[in-house]
């Protein structure tokens, strides 16, 4: 392995032979904002998105703060009849989506070489929800006839599909709270083997409701500070007490290199490297000494063809809950040889946006190569003895890439992506 991109900046393939793998456009749909500029002047200010929550009554529930996505409105993408048949989870991804494809430009791909890969962790809970109270309240003969697709997981994906004509592979990756990552490296995957010259690949999730929220709370996974909401996420703070529930949806074009190049496209970055595996361990918890966490870097570090040192930034998985952050710490030491490089977690803005967690923080990742910035960690402010990185919290710090984005999900899933700067692009000759 290579302390620099083992890849020749002229080359249309990687240090394996394999299909460089270009990303070409961005979309989010988030709690720190629904547009790039908007979401990334929100995460270099380290502004926390955590509030009391305002679209239903919370007086019975044990936590009553979220991170919600604002001013959004799904018929703007989908009109005024399909959006009342879409739930807010594929309504958020559908858009994110679209906004990625509009950035990307035209491709001018077949369409049958196109697909789209979509991180869902619980799919239209919300609709579900709702439905369930028709049932018991008003009978069978009540229940929308739409609930099925609207509560389905992969409704995303199809959504997009159709309104884009794509026939290619049209995948739904449920891996919890990995999954947003998955999607991406997944993605890439289906470009690098030859099955796609373009994919859409990211995640969705909207289970800001209340039955997910009590569930959360009787896990003890929640942060319960009522007092303070905007204070509450607080990604490796030797005070942090649990998660701030989030929503979003963030998307991701994914590109052949070598026709990236030749179409003229914006070259935000590359995806250099992908690892997955499993703890095998337990349902909830992360594997001793964060074993699994440890062995997915490396893989991806593998897959890259780069050695540790050459990682100039971590963006953690960082969920701010006491067990998660001390093993992630800990993975990541392990990686590094114990000198590792700066870390921030978006979360501490965000919240935890479940399986979107991944895609948003992979194009955050791409944000702070284009940038050369990292982004703070919110709420940072009392460095936890027991984990010794270096947190960047406060203010952005300069940036040299690559950056290695971690995600790591209940039922010990875990997931993680190296990507590249332009300047390690290079172009395709």
């Amino acid at each position: 392995m290579s302390d620099a991109s083992p890849v020749a900046s002229g080359s249309a393939v990687d240090h394996l032979g394999r299909p460089r793998v270009a990303v070409t456009g961005l979309g989010v749909k988030t709690p720190a904002g629904n547009d790039l500029a908007t979401f990334w002047e929100t995460l270099l200010a380290g502004r926390s998105m955590a509030a009391d929550i305002t679209s239903f009554d919370t007086k019975d529930l044990p936590v009553r703060f979220a991170c919600q996505v604002k001013d959004f409105d799904g018929a703007e993408y989908l009109g005024p009849k399909e959006v009342r048949r879409v739930d807010r989870n594929a309504q958020l991804g559908f858009a994110a989506a679209i906004d990625a494809v509009r950035d990307a430009g035209d491709a001018g791909a077949d369409p049958a070489r196109c697909a789209v890969v979509a991180g869902v962790g619980i799919g239209g809970l919300a609709t579900l929800e709702d439905q369930e109270k028709i049932l018991i309240e008003r009978g069978p003969s009540r229940v929308t006839p739409f609930l099925v697709p609207m509560m389905m997981p992969n409704a995303t994906p199809a959504i997009v599909a159709m309104e884009l004509g794509w026939t290619g592979p049209n995948i739904c990756v449920a891996t919890a709270c990995a999954a947003g990552t998955h999607a991406v490296g997944e993605g890439a995957r289906l470009i690098r083997d030859g099955t796609s010259d373009v994919v859409l690949a990211g995640g969705a999730e909207a289970v800001v409701v209340p039955i997910a929220i009590a569930a959360f709370a009787r896990m003890g996974a929640l942060s319960g500070r009522h007092d303070d909401p905007a204070s509450a996420s607080r990604p490796f703070d030797a005070d942090r007490d649990g998660f701030v529930i989030g929503e979003g949806s963030a998307f991701l074009v994914l590109e052949r290199f070598d026709r990236a190049v030749a179409r003229g496209a914006h070259i935000y970055g590359e995806v250099l490297g992908y690892g997955r595996n499993a703890d095998a361990y337990h349902i909830t918890a992360p594997s001793p000494g964060g074993s699994g966490a440890t062995a997915c870097m490396q893989l991806a570090l593998e897959d890259a063809g780069l050695v540790p040192s050459a990682i100039g930034h971590v963006n953690a998985h960082g969920t701010s809950t006491p067990l998660n952050d001390a093993s992630e710490a800990e993975a990541i030491i392990k990686v590094f040889d114990g000198a590792p490089p700066p870390v921030t977690s978006t979360k501490g803005v965000t919240g935890h946006l479940i399986a979107a967690a991944g895609a948003v923080e992979a194009v955050a990742s791409i944000l702070a190569l284009r940038d050369g910035l990292a982004p703070p960690t919110a709420n940072h402010e009392r460095t936890d003895p027991e984990i010794a990185l270096d947190v960047i919290s406060g203010s952005p710090r300069p940036l040299r890439g690559p950056v290695l984005s971690n995600s790591f999900g209940f039922g010990g899933h875990n997931a993680t992506l190296v990507v590249g700067p332009v300047e390690t692009a290079g172009s395709a000759g």
